[in-house]
């Protein structure tokens, strides 16, 4: 895409961010699970989502301009949460007046993920890590708010419809849930801090009004829907350094980078695969340029400088990533700064090969003072490479090849259904 993006182009970008982002802990989990057990992923998942959750929520409201204390700004926030991507996980909401609503699940794509494995991991989830982070997701808007099930997995029947089912209620008289110790943390963190981006050109830049049943991206601004794109991409850095942060705390700073490697290859190269395809491109140098400057772990800009020159006549591609707040970060366990450490450049590989399987990330030397952290060439060989098996654990998930529909909801599947 080297002319500006469409709204439509956005609007499938901000779509595919919010999946890619729900995945980020498809990919770091089995390598948890693996190092440790079932009881430190459910630990790390419930301070990881409890750190970044009430950060990304609080900013996406001031972003659309919908700050609030009552339910319907609670479900707002949930539209353009990674922890809610849109029909993969189809919440349907209902509000009864501003203290009082409900919200069930008409598709769940993690419980697909997780039930094959059996009712542990499904009480795991659905139990023991969804009901301090839902909780926690809420009091960024009212730490008097609470979500409770009406019924949730395992399910009885087996095909039991819907998913799950819960009712949000602020009670005026509840003591106030606190601010998450991690989420503290994370606030102050130069993700947590970076500026908001801000849209100038003319057309809808909030979502002041009511709760849409399904949030139309096409009908913001081309500018604000590039704006929601960034912070999408931005809750992705927020929670993967809130699940990499407790591992630290767990396990120390060296098991955090090794887990951080591997989540980031894995959701890496499922992403850029995701990319290719809902772009329509191919597998040429220009494609995978254009993978690169869209991936949202790169983005946004203002927080990760990477620059990525395509030079077609020559058929060179370069990529290097500057100094800048991901780059400076104190824990050193930012993405860009996990890649820049690594240098098989394993999840740029995952990503150009994404593209094109022959496709290879070769370092190169930067220039002094011209502020490149590190820099790789993009090239072409005979032999294609394999599947990284970080990227094949990933795609272990539904949410790999999971189709958006163009009509932006399940229409007709809720059709053939009861209503809760």
């Amino acid at each position: 895409m080297t002319a500006a993006p469409t709204v439509d182009q956005l609007a499938v970008l901000v779509r595919e961010y919010l999946l890619c982002g729900h995945l980020i802990d498809r990919a770091s989990m089995p390598h948890i699970i693996g190092s440790w057990d079932l009881d430190e992923m459910q630990g790390i998942a419930i301070d990881e989502w409890m750190g970044a959750s009430p950060v990304y929520t609080r900013r996406m409201q001031r972003l659309l301009g919908f700050q609030g204390t009552d339910v319907a700004t609670i479900f707002k926030g949930m539209q353009l949460d990674i922890g809610a991507p849109p029909q993969f996980m189809d919440f349907r909401y209902r509000v009864h007046d501003d203290a009082h609503g409900e919200f069930w699940l008409d598709h769940c794509g993690a419980l697909m993920d997780v039930e094959p494995m059996g009712d542990t991991f499904v009480v795991a989830m659905c139990h023991h890590i969804e009901d301090p982070t839902f909780d926690a997701t809420a009091c960024a808007t009212n730490p008097r708010a609470r979500m409770r099930p009406m019924h949730r997995p395992p399910r009885t029947p087996a095909d039991r419809f819907p998913h799950c089912h819960w009712t949000v209620d602020i009670e005026a008289d509840a003591d106030p849930v606190p601010e998450p110790a991690a989420a503290v943390v994370m606030a102050a963190t130069a993700a947590g801090q970076l500026p908001l981006p801000v849209a100038t050109d003319e057309g809808r830049h909030d979502y002041a009004g009511a709760l849409e049943d399904d949030l139309d991206l096409t009908s913001f601004s081309a500018g604000t829907l590039a704006a929601i794109a960034d912070e999408v991409a931005l809750q992705g850095h927020l929670l993967s350094l809130s699940g990499l942060l407790s591992i630290a705390a767990r396990h120390g700073d060296a098991a955090a980078a090794e887990v951080g490697r591997h989540q980031l290859t894995g959701v890496a190269g499922v992403t850029a695969a995701r990319l290719k395809a809902a772009l329509g491109l191919g597998a040429s140098l220009a494609d995978a340029a254009t993978v690169l400057a869209a991936h949202p772990a790169f983005l946004p800009r203002a927080y990760v400088d990477l620059r990525v020159d395509l030079d077609a006549d020559a058929g060179t591609l370069h990529v290097a990533l500057v100094g800048g707040p991901a780059l400076d970060d104190p824990t050193g366990l930012t993405w860009p700064q996990l890649l820049a450490a690594d240098p098989a450049a394993e999840a740029l590989d995952a990503i150009v090969q994404a593209v094109d399987p022959h496709l290879r990330c070769r370092p190169v030397e930067s220039h002094p003072g011209s502020g490149v952290v590190a820099a790789w060439d993009v090239v072409r060989v005979d032999e294609a490479a394999e599947l990284p098996t970080d990227v094949t654990l990933t795609r272990f998930s539904t949410g790999a090849d999971f189709a958006f529909t163009d009509e932006g909801t399940r229409v007709a599947l809720r059709a053939t259904r009861p209503t809760p």
